[in-house]
Protein backbone atom coordinates (compact mmCIF):
# COMPACT_ATOMS: atom_id res chain seq x y z
CA UNK A 1 0.00 0.00 0.00
CA UNK A 2 0.98 3.53 -0.68
CA UNK A 3 1.47 5.33 2.40
CA UNK A 4 1.63 9.19 1.79
CA UNK A 5 1.83 10.22 5.37
CA UNK A 6 5.13 12.13 5.64
CA UNK A 7 4.60 12.80 9.34
CA UNK A 8 5.74 15.76 10.88
CA UNK A 9 7.67 17.39 7.50
CA UNK A 10 4.65 17.33 5.55
CA UNK A 11 3.95 20.81 6.24
CA UNK A 12 7.60 21.62 4.22
CA UNK A 13 6.95 18.54 1.82
CA UNK A 14 4.04 18.66 0.35
CA UNK A 15 4.85 22.74 -0.83
CA UNK A 16 8.21 22.04 -1.98
CA UNK A 17 6.30 19.13 -4.40
CA UNK A 18 3.62 21.00 -4.99
CA UNK A 19 6.32 23.85 -6.24
CA UNK A 20 8.78 21.97 -8.00
CA UNK A 21 6.04 20.34 -10.19
CA UNK A 22 4.84 24.18 -11.34
CA UNK A 23 8.46 24.35 -11.89
CA UNK A 24 9.19 21.21 -13.87
CA UNK A 25 5.13 21.96 -15.74
CA UNK A 26 6.65 25.69 -16.35
CA UNK A 27 10.26 24.57 -18.08
CA UNK A 28 8.35 22.04 -20.26
CA UNK A 29 5.49 24.46 -21.73
CA UNK A 30 8.58 26.97 -21.92
CA UNK A 31 11.02 24.52 -23.96
CA UNK A 32 7.66 23.68 -26.48
CA UNK A 33 7.17 27.50 -26.89
CA UNK A 34 10.83 28.13 -27.66
CA UNK A 35 11.05 25.23 -30.12
CA UNK A 36 7.93 26.74 -31.79
CA UNK A 37 9.16 29.98 -32.09
CA UNK A 38 12.56 28.89 -33.24
CA UNK A 39 10.95 26.08 -35.75
CA UNK A 40 8.91 29.10 -37.32
CA UNK A 41 11.39 31.54 -37.71
CA UNK A 42 13.49 28.36 -39.71
CA UNK A 43 10.98 28.38 -41.93
CA UNK A 44 10.44 32.12 -42.27
CA UNK A 45 14.05 32.50 -43.11
CA UNK A 46 13.74 29.51 -45.84
CA UNK A 47 10.94 31.73 -47.07
CA UNK A 48 12.90 34.46 -47.59
CA UNK A 49 16.21 32.35 -48.92
CA UNK A 50 14.04 30.85 -51.71
CA UNK A 51 11.93 34.48 -52.58
CA UNK A 52 15.55 35.92 -52.87
CA UNK A 53 17.60 32.92 -54.76
CA UNK A 54 18.80 33.66 -58.55
CA UNK A 55 16.50 32.26 -61.02
CA UNK A 56 19.48 31.96 -63.32
CA UNK A 57 20.68 29.10 -60.91
CA UNK A 58 19.42 25.88 -60.14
Amino acid sequence: MLDLDPGKYGAFLWPAFAISALVIGWMVVDSLLSARRWRMEVQRLEALRSDTKDPSRP
